[in-house]
């Protein structure tokens, strides 16, 4: 019988720490709705003591998700286990995942303790988890550079004290695929109770190997890996979801195991996340990118033509190309603008954001005469946004002439009351960002602009995604809307009223 494959999915978690990808809770809802349906089996919520938010944000998920198993992530300290667990409180089937560092460095450096002392809390980590759930994964941080001996030693206490995953994390990136996958044998040769938890992995992309130094180690054992859409996470990300679960896919005559992810959803959750962190995807991206099952060489296309597989080693349609579908228009009714965010996982707390969001679509219908899905999350997001926004754009006219100087005169809402500002500039963004400026002065950096169209057609919706720095403080800010300049407004007010929000989060490392 074929081995099952595990994919742990840490977008919530580990992809929120990518500077800048924080989400709200009703995002991360969303999100985990999606990976529900995608089949992933365990959806890593967040780390509930980081901040009150993201503990909110895990029990909303919790609450949520059925068929997946929800995990939080923990120091092994009491306090947080403690809060994991309560926040889990309400889910079907739930995970508590603790870890400690047990390379030299770490325990040095950062933590201050002796190998005894790591392994001795180790284990209370893993008994105070069992006092919420006997489903418990254990990860030893920078385990790549983590001495072998000590590494058998400490996850063979943490088995016997009660753990029945083991994480061996990549935390910097550091490995080389044939040295990762060696140390997942040693640890399951060496390990005398090894037979007793499923081994998994999660794999940093410092050097762009976590996905070949996952793979390696699923050849060498491993049967779970841990992953994040499109690769989002902290520096230069994790293991990309899609990658894993197609490279497993496409080669079954490598791998003796396989997921039980229906592909199909891929490309959504591709876009899904890319819209709700305004983290846009690279044309090259594989299995997700524009560009992945694009063919410009005459060479190639002469090929495709006549016969797919002459350059295709997937079919586009396997991983969710093409499921844009256009199912809703201007003549569409309340109800089934409903059913349609219902099939999406998009549920609005309340008639009254129902009706806001239904008014937006009839204005969005009247002006691009196709609406697809992406063009539904992006309305939802700007939706929920307004909800919790204290600067509001109400208005914006923009002069652009050859030869003249860009004006542009806009008012915004501040908690109710209206503001004016008018500002030159060298082009129409320009102006418009310098009149914000004018009247709300967060002297924050502008690090990025980023426009991005969300499909296809010259009346598409433009998604802009700007990243500002303050005081060392990183946010995106993202807007959508059929005019560039208006969606560039909205995603500059989007950061400075993420930077208005004072919330702090801790982010461990895994």
């Amino acid at each position: 019988m074929q081995d099952h494959l595990i994919i742990f999915d840490t977008t919530l978690r580990d992809g929120e720490q990518s500077p800048g990808a924080s989400m709200t809770k009703e995002e991360k809802v969303r999100i985990a709705r999606h990976l529900e349906r995608m089949g992933v089996d365990v959806i890593e919520a967040g780390f509930p003591a980081a901040s009150n938010g993201d503990f909110e944000a895990v029990k909303a998920v919790a609450d949520t998700i059925k068929n997946s198993v929800v995990c939080g992530l923990a120091r092994a300290i009491e306090n947080d286990i403690n809060r994991a667990g309560e926040a889990l409180r309400g889910t079907e089937s739930s995970r508590i995942h603790t870890f400690i560092a047990t390379s030299p460095i770490h325990m040095k450096k950062k933590l201050r303790m002796s190998p005894e002392q790591v392994t001795a809390q180790a284990v209370k980590a893993i008994k105070w988890a069992s006092q919420f759930t006997d489903n418990i994964e254990f990860s030893p941080e920078d385990a790549g550079r983590s001495d072998i001996d000590f590494l058998c030693q400490i996850l063979e206490a943490v088995i016997d004290a009660g753990a029945t995953t083991l994480n061996i994390p990549d935390t910097v990136g550091y490995t080389m695929p044939d040295q990762f996958g060696s140390l997942i044998r040693t640890l399951r040769e060496r390990i005398p109770n090894s037979d007793k938890v499923v081994f998994s992995v999660h794999c940093h992309n410092d050097l762009g190997l976590a996905v070949a130094n996952s793979l390696s180690a699923v050849v060498n054992g491993a049967r779970q890996v841990e992953c994040t859409i499109n690769g989002l996470g902290e520096r230069a990300g994790n293991a990309a979801l899609e990658e894993i679960v197609m490279a497993v896919r496409t080669r079954q005559d490598f791998f003796s195991c396989d997921t039980r992810i229906d592909t199909t959803h891929i490309v959504p959750a591709s876009k899904l996340v890319s819209g709700i962190t305004g983290f846009p995807v690279q044309p090259n991206k594989a299995i997700v990118g524009a560009n992945a099952f694009a063919h410009e060489s005459g060479i190639h296309q002469d090929g495709v033509l006549k016969h797919r597989e002459t350059y295709e080693i997937m079919r586009a349609e396997d991983v969710g190309w093409g499921a844009n579908k256009l199912l809703l228009g201007k003549h569409s009714g309340r109800n089934a603008f409903r059913s349609r965010l219902t099939e999406l996982g998009i549920e609005l707390e309340s008639e009254e954001m129902l009706n806001n969001a239904f008014v937006r679509f009839k204005t969005l219908a009247d002006k691009k005469h196709e609406i697809f899905d992406e063009d539904l999350h992006a309305l939802i997001s700007d939706e929920v946004m307004i909800l919790q926004e204290k600067y509001r754009l109400q208005s914006l006219t923009v002069h652009c002439e050859t030869g003249e100087v860009p004006h542009a005169q806009l008012v915004i809402s501040d908690d109710g009351k209206e503001l004016y500002a008018e500002s030159d500039g060298s082009g129409p963004v320009d102006a418009t960002f310098r009149a914000i400026e004018s009247i709300l002065a967060s002297n924050a950096e502008l690090q990025l602009f980023s426009v991005n169209n969300i499909t296809c057609g010259t009346d598409s919706q433009g998604e802009v995604t700007v990243r500002i720095q303050k005081s060392g403080r990183i946010v995106n800010g993202h807007g959508a809307d059929t005019d560039i300049v208006v969606a560039s407004a909205k995603a500059y007010l989007s950061a400075i009223n993420k930077l208005h929000n004072k919330l702090e989060r801790a982010h461990p490392q895994v």
